[in-house]
C-alpha cells in the first residue's frame, strides 16, 4: 500500500538540522550541480553535431530525467550554477535574522555577486535564463537565453534583498528586469486577451503560471516605484488567467491542447502570485478565485500521510519541487485554512521519512516501484532550503541554525 512506504533517513531529523546539512552540502558543491533538463549540456553534441537536432535531445532529456541511475558524468554534463537556484538560495538566506547565521552576510553578497555575473548576455535590460539549451516540444531555448520564470524568480529575489537591506542596486536590477517583460514580452490582441511571450519572445503561448507570476513582479515593481506604466498590463494579464480558473478551482497549466493538465506546484505558483498582486495593488478583486484555487488545491493534491502530489488526479510521481511548493503554498494560505500549518508539517516530514538522504540533500521523486535518488540543485534543494527555511521562520518566529565549521562537523556525526 502506498501509506505503507518505508521510512528513510530523515525519519525524526528536525528541520533546523535539516537545513544546517542541506546549506553545508550545497555551500561544497559551489552552489552548483545537475537539472532535470539540462541533458542538452552533455559535450556528445559538440562532439556528434548530427544529433544536435530536436528528436535526440528531446529523447535524451527524457532518458535522464526518468532514469533512476545518474549517467550525466558519463555523458559529459557538467554541473551549473543556475541563476534560478540563486535566487531561490538568495530568497532562503534572507529568511533568518541576521544573528542566526555567522557568515549570512557573506553569503548574501555572494548570491547577489552571482546573479550579476550571470545575467544574459547582449540584452540592455537585466534578464536571466537557464544554464543548459531547453528543448521543450517544439523550439530550444539557448543556454543564457532570458526566460521569463527565471527573470521572474531573480527580480523577486532582489526585491527581497531591497526590502530587507534597503540595496537601491537590487531595485534597480529587479525595476530593469520588469521593463524588460513589460517591453520585450507583454502583448495584447486589443481584447480581453493578454499575456507574455514564453518561454522565448515571440512565443504567445497561454501559460497561467508564467502570466501570473510576471504580473505579480511588475505590480511588486509598481509598489515600489509608483510608476503605473507597470499596473496596467500587469492587471490585464491576471485578469485574463484568472478568468480562466475552472469551475472546480483549478487552472490547466495553459490553453493550448498539449498544456491541459493539472498540476501542483504550477497551481501553488498561481495562488502565491494572485495573493501578491491583492496585497501590491490592495484589491478584493481575486478574492473569490483563490478562495475556490486554494480549496482545490488542499483537497487534491495531498494524501492523509502527507505526501504531496504532482497531478491532482493520481499518486505518482511524488516530486521534491511539488513537496516545497506545497508547503509555501499551505503557509502562506494558513489564514483561509489553520490546519493548513500542520498539513505543512506533515508534509515536510514525509519528505523527510522518504526523500531526504542523510549526506545533506533530497531525491529527486518517488515512483511506484522505486525512487529517483538523483540530486538536482535547482530544481531540489534550493527550492528546499527556500521551504525549510520559510516553514522555520514562519512556525516558529526565530529560528537559529549557526552553520560554523564545528556544527557543520557535529551535525553530520
Amino acid at each position: 500500500m502506498d501509506d505503507a512506504l518505508p521510512k528513510g533517513p530523515g525519519f525524526n531529523v528536525t528541520a533546523e538540522v535539516a537545513i544546517v546539512k542541506l546549506l553545508d552540502y550545497c555551500r561544497a558543491n559551489d552552489w552548483a550541480g545537475y537539472d532535470p533538463y539540462d541533458a542538452t549540456n552533455s559535450r556528445f553534441f559538440d562532439a556528434l553535431p548530427f544529433l544536435n537536432s530536436r528528436l535526440p535531445r528531446l529523447v535524451l532529456t527524457q532518458l535522464l530525467k526518468r532514469s533512476p541511475i545518474n549517467i550525466r558524468p558519463l555523458l559529459l554534463i557538467p554541473p551549473t550554477q543556475n541563476p534560478k537556484a540563486i535566487a531561490l538560495f538568495l530568497s532562503a538566506l534572507l529568511k533568518p535574522s541576521k544573528t542566526e547565521l555567522a557568515d549570512r552576510e557573506n553569503l548574501i553578497r555572494l548570491m547577489i555577486g552571482r546573479l550579476i555575473a550571470l545575467r544574459s548576455p547582449r540584452v540592455s535590460d537585466w534578464c536571466w535564463g537557464y544554464s543548459f539549451p531547453w528543448q521543450t516540444r517544439t523550439i530550444l531555448v539557448p543556454a543564457g537565453a532570458p526566460n521569463l520564470v527565471c527573470t521572474t524568480f531573480v527580480a523577486d529575489a532582489l526585491l527581497d534583498a531591497y526590502e530587507q537591506r534597503r540595496d537601491s542596486h537590487c531595485l534597480s536590477m529587479a525595476v530593469s528586469a520588469a521593463e524588460y517583460i513589460l517591453n520585450e514580452l507583454y502583448w495584447t490582441d486589443e481584447t480581453s486577451i493578454a499575456g507574455f511571450g514564453y518561454p522565448l519572445p515571440s512565443v504567445r503561448n497561454q501559460v497561467h503560471n508564467a502570466n501570473l507570476l510576471a504580473a505579480a513582479l511588475l505590480c511588486r515593481v509598481y509598489k515600489h516605484t509608483g510608476e503605473e506604466k507597470f499596473l496596467g498590463p500587469a492587471m490585464k494579464v491576471a485578469r485574463y488567467s484568472a478568468a480562466k480558473q475552472q469551475a472546480d478551482g483549478s487552472w490547466y497549466y495553459g490553453e493550448a491542447p498539449s498544456q491541459r493538465w493539472i498540476d501542483n506546484f504550477h497551481t501553488g505558483y498561481n495562488l502565491c502570485a494572485l495573493r501578491s498582486i491583492s496585497r501590491c495593488v490592495g484589491t478584493t478583486e481575486f478574492d473569490s478565485c483563490i478562495r475556490r484555487g486554494f480549496e482545490f488545491y488542499r483537497d487534491h493534491f495531498f494524501r492523509e500521510d502527507g505526501a504531496a502530489r504532482y497531478f491532482h488526479n493520481r499518486t505518482y510521481p511524488l516530486d521534491i519541487h511539488s513537496v516545497a511548493q506545497s508547503i509555501i503554498t499551505l503557509l502562506a494560505f494558513r489564514d483561509l485554512d489553520p490546519g493548513s500549518v500542520s498539513m505543512a508539517h506533515s508534509v515536510f516530514q514525509w519528505a523527510m521519512d522518504h526523500m531526504w538522504d542523510d549526506r545533506g540533500f533530497f531525491y529527486y521523486r518517488v515512483l511506484r516501484f522505486c525512487t529517483i535518488r538523483t540530486s538536482y540543485m535547482r530544481w531540489s534543494q534550493a527550492w528546499m532550503l527556500l521551504t525549510i527555511s520559510t516553514l522555520l521562520s514562519e512556525s516558529r518566529g526565530t529560528v537559529k541554525f549557526p552553520l560554523t565549521q564545528d556544527t557543520a562537523a557535529l551535525v553530520r556525526t
